[in-house]
């Protein structure tokens, strides 16, 4: 139909239109990773819509990186790229379909709230405001983009060595969000429980691993199509520098806590996976994984320990894996928490889903988790 138009040609954008002349039958298809044959992401504008009864068929759905992530999933659309909504979505054939009428000329449509470079950027320069916060680009991307870390605190004999990162997969977009309740709330000069980890911790937060695949619009990997979270046993400046240069960082600083913070596309639930499988694996690691667990269930209903990923049995953790090469090589309590791109199943919300808000507040809940174990790390 003359008048619409479909473009993703932006930062963190994702779709190629096949077809828009049928508004009932807008033909798009997700673009693969570069290097890759990783896809899911996709994020796009619709303009010349007002009124129609519009359909977009993802057609090459069935082949993405992760089909389960399909069923019973609703796109989100914004109008302002501020609030986002869920929107009427069908898994059949193959093909997802998203079915919507807008009511204004131009609507965004993405598979999760985006978390742009720009509004990384935005908020890297908001944080630095901040005397505790300091500034520590570790290198840069293979497409030249600054790896930023934050390192908050006043270091001193004695404090523990946290660690945070996010967005390894780029796609999951939900770690950026995570990251800006998690750092807000630890920033608050009156906030008790943060007042009281900073005093007993140094804080070292990379809240974007992966700006290529960020800017890109790519689910999975980085500019040469590898999967960090696959890169910690042997990673390269020439493959994966973003792996490369945390992990130069943590050798000299020491670790004695990780969080590394992702999606998962299939299961609607927020859980943590741990390094059980890991030859050092001992029962004081487990009882600071559950002590974390158990209080952060406790202070944020929207987390459980019910449903989560299968515990590898003991020596088979695959060690490429973050989680695993850092809980093994500084016998540290290393964990990785998952948050759902549906809406959870026992605390759902009918119009907004998983959220940016919810994961901003699960990032400050986090606090009181970390508070739990602090002293025993």
């Amino acid at each position: 139909m003359a008048g619409i138009n479909i473009n993703s040609e932006f930062d963190g954008g994702n779709i190629r239109c096949v077809d828009c002349h049928k508004v009932d039958d807008i033909q798009l298809e997700i673009i693969k990773d570069h290097q890759s044959d990783f896809y899911q992401w996709f994020y796009f504008r619709a303009t010349g819509v007002l009124g129609h009864d519009c359909q977009f068929k993802i057609i090459n759905a069935a082949d993405a990186a992760y089909t389960d992530g399909w069923d019973d999933y609703q796109a989100v659309a914004s109008y302002d790229r501020n609030f986002w909504f869920r929107v009427p979505t069908d898994y059949t054939d193959g093909v997802v379909t998203i079915k919507h009428q807008p009511e204004q000329h131009a609507i965004y449509y993405a598979y999760f709230a985006p978390y742009t470079m720009e509004r990384h950027a935005d908020f890297i320069a908001a944080l630095l405001e901040h005397p505790l916060v300091n500034l520590n680009v570790l290198g840069q991307s293979l497409d030249g983009q600054d790896i930023d870390q934050l390192i908050i605190g006043e270091p001193a004999a004695g404090k523990k060595k946290i660690w945070i990162h996010g967005r390894q997969h780029p796609g999951e977009t939900q770690a950026s969000w995570w990251a800006e309740g998690f750092l807000s709330r630890l920033l608050d000069d009156s906030d008790a429980i943060a007042q009281a980890l900073l005093s007993k911790a140094v804080f070292y937060v990379t809240p974007n691993m992966n700006p290529d695949g960020s800017r890109r619009g790519h689910l999975r990997t980085n500019a040469v199509g590898a999967n960090l979270n696959r890169e910690w046993l042997e990673p390269s400046m020439q493959r994966s520098p973003e792996v490369y240069l945390v992990r130069q960082m943590m050798k000299q600083t020491g670790v004695d806590f990780c969080l590394d913070v992702h999606g998962d596309e299939g299961l609607p639930y927020n859980f943590i996976a741990g390094a059980e499988g890991i030859k050092s694996w001992s029962e004081r690691l487990a009882n600071l994984q559950s002590t974390f667990t158990d209080r952060l269930k406790l202070v944020n209903p929207d987390f459980q320990t019910d449903v989560g990923y299968p515990v590898d049995a003991p020596n088979e953790a695959n060690m490429t894996v973050c989680t695993n090469y850092i809980a093994e090589e500084f016998n540290c309590l290393s964990m990785t928490l998952e948050m759902p791109f549906k809406d959870t199943v026992k605390t759902p919300h009918k119009e907004q889903g998983w959220s940016p808000e919810r994961c901003q507040n699960l990032g400050t809940s986090c606090l009181d988790a970390i508070t739990a174990v602090i002293d025993n790390l």
